[in-house]
């Protein structure tokens, strides 16, 4: 029997990490992590875990986002509480926290690892490395940006890792329709909209391309939501476009069209604000930084607050700090006396605002090849003139001293990334970047393969031709392309549908999910040969496009299904011969009975033992 493809679907956090000790977690900006994080110290805290996470039960959870101990390197156990800021910090009982992680109870969240300088990271391992030798039977998860650390960096400590999947259609439909909801739970004047807002935006993403591009994970799709119902139904298309979207309404719109007033004697439009928050977010940037000192923040307004007249007749720098912490929605105080901004992704986005219009783009050459750039740099393309865009993609592709080969490889690979944002490039530009790039789309491992797919859809004009590549290169090429989340991948996607190599069949069924389900069916899963493949269903939609095409012999349940529902989805009954659990469904087998030719059912890893299964089924638990 053919085993199940190597590549899990995704699936819920709580089962991802059920039973893990020691997990790294990756995922991009706003993908989720420190959302991630805060919900299981709060739920831990309130012992209000789901049952698959019942090893947490009982743990006290310590939340420590790197961003806070960047500079001074992590606290001792016992200044866990005080340096998170926790109000309470000095109420705790002499040794209690040493008491905790000797007694293995703790749950201890590290977030951030992409915050702490590169220079200190390895220290950050070694700390690591130290504590999880001298408290032993305690439970470790630290998150961090995908480019920040080198793949099974925590391997020699005993981690795991995890990525944070982008948001699949249903997740995205379902955070769409949950934010309506709990916006109408606060009565507002709109009520009456609300539901109309949340019909057309579900449209929206769904058949706008560009939409549906930046709702991928979780704060992007937020910002949408608001947007979307604070400009009446209509949205901007392309990210710099969103960010400024989102500027206006936070730093303008929210207090004028609420009627509020200056209660703090400051009242500053809309402008001034901008340029004095991309001071704050440049002097991070420069600092390595994502956070910073109150008294540098004042200081810094202090120095550049007489060229900006409209500020400094309103007050003095410890003024209009207090009004643009209080009265922007961008900063916050996460601890007495420090200031970062809600997220990164603002952080970036200003100081990269704040470097175009100083033309510092010798700055962004120079920290091109850092990981904590990248964003910034993409940004600056975006914001940038047509000729100063060019030389910054020119000085990408050439030689900087002091860059070693394989960095040289990421800035090029970034200049091809960094072509989807350039609203204006002269054509020679954009064609000398897909001549450098384009022998460097031949990636070697399944890793390589994956991580060139996250540049996004550019890359799809540089790979390749299918057609001769042999079935070793074929299966590198389609994991390439599915790691797009885009529907252009489908059009390259119909080269690799013929293969007959059962890895290339696997990663392009695997990949359904992805895109537009009645398309990929027709375009893509129609021509894969079911030999001893699996089929992936996420969602009726997905199991009802297979029933159109006749039903598959082998099916991935790969979502969350009631028995009825695949009874009556699964047709023809009689033709099911294997099936493949990756979702723990909750219930017992019998319902299995339906099918008379099944003869294996395969469990998932994170699945427990099944019962109720029909005899003359084989069941396989992996």
């Amino acid at each position: 029997m053919t085993a199940p493809p190597r590549t899990s679907p995704p699936i819920p956090a709580e089962q991802a990490l059920a039973g893990r000790s020691r997990v790294l977690v990756r995922g991009v900006a706003g993908s989720g992590k420190t959302t991630l994080l805060q919900w299981l110290t709060v739920a831990t805290a309130r012992d209000e875990l789901p049952g698959t996470l019942a090893k947490l039960r009982g743990r006290i959870p310590f939340l420590l986002p790197v961003r806070r101990f960047a500079r001074d390197g992590f606290p001792a156990p016992a200044s866990f509480l005080t340096a998170v800021g926790y109000p309470e910090a000095a109420a705790q009982p002499p040794g209690w926290t040493e008491r905790v992680l000797g007694a293995g109870r703790a749950l201890l969240l590290i977030d951030g690892v992409d915050e702490c300088p590169e220079s200190e990271r390895e220290r950050l391992r070694d700390k690591l490395r130290d504590w999880t030798a001298r408290y032993p039977g305690n439970i470790w998860i630290v998150t961090s940006r995908p480019s920040a650390v080198p793949h099974r960096w925590l391997d020699g400590e005993g981690f795991g890792e995890l990525s944070l999947a982008p948001m699949s259609r249903e997740d995205i439909a379902a955070f769409i329709q949950r934010w309506h909801r709990a916006a109408a739970q606060q009565k507002p004047a709109d009520l009456d909209r609300l539901g109309h807002y949340e019909h057309t935006l579900l449209n929206a993403v769904r058949i706008t391309r560009d939409l549906g591009r930046l709702a991928t994970n979780p704060l992007m799709c937020g910002l949408l939501c608001a947007l979307h119902r604070d400009r009446r139904d209509y949205l901007p298309n392309g990210r710099k476009e969103l960010y400024d979207a989102a500027l206006s309404m936070l730093l303008e719109r929210r207090d004028r069209e609420r009627a509020m007033t200056a209660s703090d004697g400051v009242d500053l439009t809309r402008q001034p604000k901008i340029q004095l928050l991309q001071k704050l977010a440049h002097w991070m940037l420069l600092n390595g930084r994502s956070e910073m000192d109150r008294a540098t923040a004042v200081e810094t307004l202090a120095r550049h607050l007489p060229a900006i007249p409209d500020a400094a007749r309103q007050g003095g720098p410890e003024d209009v700090f207090r009004h643009l912490l209080n009265r922007t929605g961008l900063l916050r105080e996460p601890t007495p006396g420090t200031v970062d901004f809600v997220h990164r992704t603002f952080q970036d986005h200003l100081a990269a605002r704040a470097t175009v219009q100083q033309h510092d783009f010798a700055l962004l050459l120079d920290h091109a090849h850092h990981d904590d750039w990248e964003d910034v740099i993409r940004m600056a393309v975006a914001l940038a003139r047509p000729d100063e865009c060019a030389a910054l993609l020119d000085g990408l592709l050439s030689p900087h001293p002091g860059v070693r080969a394989a960095e040289a490889r990421h800035r090029k690979l970034l200049a091809a990334a960094c072509l989807e944002h350039a609203a204006e490039l002269d054509p020679a530009v954009r064609a000398r970047v897909q001549r450098f790039t384009r022998d460097m789309v031949r990636p070697g491992t399944p890793a390589a393969a994956r991580a060139l797919g996250w540049i996004g859809p550019i890359v799809l004009e540089m790979l390749p031709d299918p057609a001769p590549a042999t079935d070793q290169e074929a299966h590198l090429l389609a994991i390439t392309a599915t790691s797009i989340a885009d529907d252009m991948a489908i059009d390259y996607l119909t080269g690799l549908r013929d293969r007959a190599h059962h890895d290339v069949r696997a990663q392009l069924a695997g990949a359904w999910r992805r895109y537009d389900t009645a398309r990929y069916a027709r375009e893509i899963i129609a021509h894969l040969d079911p030999a001893e493949l699996y089929f992936p269903v996420c969602d009726p939609e997905e199991l009802h496009a297979l029933r159109r095409l006749g039903g598959r012999a082998q099916l991935r349940i790969a979502g969350p299904f009631t028995p009825d529902q695949l009874i009556e989805g699964i047709a023809p009954a009689g033709g099911l011969t294997r099936l493949w659990l990756a979702y723990d469904l909750g219930v017992s087998m019998e319902w299995l009975a339906a099918f008379p030719r099944l003869d294996t059912l395969t469990v998932g890893t994170r699945i427990g033992p099944v019962s109720g299964v029909p005899d003359g089924i084989r069941v396989i638990q992996l």
